[in-house]
């Protein structure tokens, strides 16, 4: 037996390794061309391209894996059925399920390794990630220098070029736009310009600068054999930050349940205020998780009260106690919002806690699937897995991204929301095995040998 497990986990190593690559080759592809806008034009070196697609393959291999583990499935099933090794193992007294266990022990360490990285490698990646692409949009394109064109990129000037002789440009005017003391324009029959790391450096030589005073109009000509102007670009070199301040995809486990714990005591803080203007102006007192509501029912009822007796006793005061209840209500309404600003917050962040486990036990949900369909398919090829894998997961991640909308609204808990897809499928994966283990086919893959024929005669 187990020579028969070692089998089935080496005939899933090599599906998965040559999916996962082309999976992440595909969605780094993808990924690239969303945001090559911020490589054009910048003069970024290849190293740092080569960071910032290491960074970001973090979260694609997070999605990727789950895919990669469904097709390896399908493909290392697909096989053994194909080839009636299966059936010779069936007929010798071997069962589904134990044919089901190597590949299930392949998907649990599988699983396991991915939340270890999502919970460890992954936010630090993805927080790094985040800074560089900051970053990366801060940075302002180097200055090109073209004749015959005003050079309008620098701050507060305007720069035309005459002509040009390698690094030598003649014919040099630069028109000042600052509107503090004078106005300024610097002729020069010839210079060099230099890109320092913070601004750019003009080597003039045999010119004239001309300035008109604001104040007393005076006007005056500076003549000059070497002048250098220097021009401040902010961001014109890549500064890299540090930053402490980190999203809820950049927090582990522990970070995440000290951020919740923060909002929790956020919430009972808040309450408590609207407890103690309750007591302090009302003087009535009320459940702690009481609803906006009820507390505004019982202010109704309250102000009632006290109006009837304000009339027969003091009608003038009548006015004043009403502004005072108007306020009182204000004031909790805004207390209410702000609990409601940080369960949202406590929300948020449970469902990135719960994605980090649900989405790495898809591997496992997908063992559940692709085996029994693997042997109903037989061999279908790379193609056919893929296709089968990219259905599945789209169903899958159709699931996972209505559930968050769901949780990010209150309307369903962020922890069924975020293992709500993997029960639906691994209920589905269940009655699968259970169909193939009594030997009884669910679904007709009949097609897919037309279509495999159909291929050959052509």
């Amino acid at each position: 037996m187990r020579i028969l497990s070692k089998y089935i986990v080496k005939e899933h190593i090599s599906p998965f390794i040559m999916a996962l690559f082309v999976l992440l080759f595909v969605l780094l592809a993808n990924f690239l061309l969303k945001s090559i806008d911020k490589f054009l034009g910048k003069g970024l070196d290849m190293f740092l391209l080569g960071e910032f697609m290491f960074l970001n393959l973090a979260w694609i291999l997070a999605l990727a894996v789950p895919m990669a583990v469904l097709v390896a499935t399908l493909m290392a099933f697909g096989r053994l059925s194909s080839d009636n090794e299966i059936m010779a193992m069936r007929s010798s007294g071997t069962g589904f399920l134990q044919l089901l266990l190597p590949a299930i022990g392949f998907g649990t360490g599988i699983t396991l390794l991915m939340i270890i990285f999502n919970n460890f490698a992954l936010p630090e990646m993805n927080h790094k990630a985040r800074l560089l692409s900051s970053d990366l949009s801060r940075k302002r394109p180097d200055l090109e220098f073209e004749v015959g064109y005003f050079i309008d990129t620098l701050p507060e000037n305007n720069i035309l070029l005459g002509g040009r002789k390698d690094d030598l440009f003649t014919d040099i005017i630069i028109f000042n736009k600052a509107t503090d003391i004078s106005q300024r324009t610097v002729t020069a029959k010839e210079g060099t310009i230099e890109m320092l790391e913070d601004g750019v450096l003009l080597n003039l030589s045999n010119g004239v600068i001309h300035e008109l005073s604001s104040r007393d109009g005076e006007y005056r000509q500076i003549f000059f054999d070497h002048y250098q102007v220097i021009i401040p670009v902010d961001n014109l070199s890549l500064n890299r930050r540090d930053s402490s301040i980190r999203g809820d995809r950049e927090m582990n486990y522990t970070m995440m349940q000290d951020k919740i714990s923060s909002f929790h005591e956020k919430v009972d803080n808040v309450r408590a205020r609207v407890n103690n203007r309750l007591s302090k102006e009302a003087l009535i007192n009320i459940p702690t998780f009481a609803t906006l509501e009820e507390i505004n029912l019982h202010l109704d009822r309250f102000s009632l009260s006290v109006i009837d007796s304000l009339n027969a006793v003091a009608p003038k005061k009548v006015d004043t106690f009403k502004r005072r209840i108007k306020n009182l209500k204000r004031g909790i309404q805004s207390d209410f919002s702000l609990i409601n600003s940080y369960l949202r917050s406590i929300n948020k962040y449970t469902v990135e806690l719960h994605k980090k486990f649900s989405i790495p036990m898809a591997s496992l949900v997908f063992i559940l699937i692709g085996a029994p369909l693997g042997i109903m398919a037989r061999k279908g090829g790379f193609s056919v897995s893929m296709a089968f894998s990219l259905g599945f997961f789209i169903i899958y991640w159709a699931f996972l991204i209505a559930g968050e909308e769901f949780a990010d609204r209150g309307s369903l808990s962020p922890a069924l929301s975020m293992w709500l897809p993997n029960l639906i499928l691994g209920a589905l994966g269940i009655f699968l095995c259970y169909r193939t283990s009594r030997e009884q086919k669910f679904i007709n893959f009949e097609i897919l040998n037309i279509f495999k024929k159909n291929g050959n005669s052509a």
